[in-house]
């Protein structure tokens, strides 16, 4: 009877424990929830109101809907609307980054993992050696390699840089060399695939969930991506909407009173709107994607 009570006291005391872990696990998940959405509202309220509202009152109060376009028609104002280019910029840049980087870090993944190739423990460590290099140490071979093919100041150096995706590569190698058996494939080449039939036929149709998640990172890494456009890109009608905005904080007033304060009405709301346009895609591509973000992430994760 004794042995039962000291059972059940220690029961208790462990779920009652664990009901205090759980709380402070999930007050910290609130506190940090918070944190993180409190200054995305801030930046989607920003456009709403006038310089000065957004000084003098409650950061988190709307001020009108009207107030997005006309910050958008403000913006246009600076160098007459190259706001609009540099939209079309950023999407069309990334859009290609996406495609070239998925379906090459795909390839590559595959080719690691399910062919015949010599020195595939070379190329992996390479590509995991690729993975440490900060991007800082690059900065001077890459540019000199752009200059000497002729590419500097133009789309295409910033696209074929950028499309170098070590990270994806590793992703997909774990990816095939996890979830397909290897039986499939030796059975693929009895029945007379290449390596091409191979990864078109049986590898490509089983790895959706892979190449969902490598177009995510890719689109992350690139959508926002300050250092290399601005190194490569040094034409104003070529940049980004990360650099412009970067270049409208410093010549306008938004940021320095004296600048173009009678030319350029662009201010607080101007420059947040302009993030907003930054930041939104990279939300809805988040919620789009979420599940098969998760899936992606859990393949591999259970045998039977």
């Amino acid at each position: 009877m004794s042995n039962l009570l000291a059972s059940y006291k220690k029961t208790s005391r462990l779920r009652q424990e664990s009901r205090w872990a759980t709380s402070l696990v999930n007050l910290w998940l609130i506190a940090f929830a918070l944190i993180s959405i409190i200054p995305m509202i801030w930046l989607l309220l920003a456009p709403t109101k006038s310089d000065a509202d957004l000084t003098n009152k409650n950061p988190l109060m709307f001020g009108r809907l009207g107030g997005y376009i006309d910050a958008w028609k403000n913006l246009q104002f600076f160098d007459d609307g190259v706001v609009f280019q540099w939209a079309l910029n950023s999407i069309w840049y990334t859009a290609a980054i996406v495609v070239i980087a998925t379906i090459s870090a795909s390839l590559a993944g595959f080719v690691l993992t399910a062919s015949n190739i010599r020195f595939k423990k070379v190329f992996l460590i390479s590509t995991l050696i690729m993975m440490l290099v900060p991007p800082m140490a690059l900065v001077v071979p890459v540019f000199v390699l752009m200059d000497q093919l002729s590419l500097m100041d133009n789309p295409m150096s910033v696209i074929l840089v950028a499309s170098l995706y070590p990270f994806g590569t590793f992703l997909a190698y774990i990816y095939y060399s996890t979830t397909i058996p290897k039986e499939l494939y030796e059975s693929a080449r009895l029945d007379g695939c290449n390596d091409f039939r191979l990864y078109s036929r049986i590898a490509l149709p089983l790895s959706w969930p892979l190449i969902s998640l490598l177009s995510f990172f890719a689109f992350i890494g690139n959508w926002a991506n300050y250092f290399l456009p601005y190194i490569l890109l040094p034409s104003s009608e070529n940049y980004t909407l990360p650099i412009g905005l970067g270049f409208l904080f410093y010549s306008t007033p938004a940021i320095n009173p004296g600048v173009g304060a009678t030319s350029v009405p662009v201010y607080k709301p101007e420059i947040a709107l302009a993030g907003v346009l930054i930041a939104l895609p990279i939300m809805i591509v988040f919620l789009v994607s979420q599940k098969r973000l998760v899936r992606g992430m859990l393949s591999g994760s259970i045998k039977e």
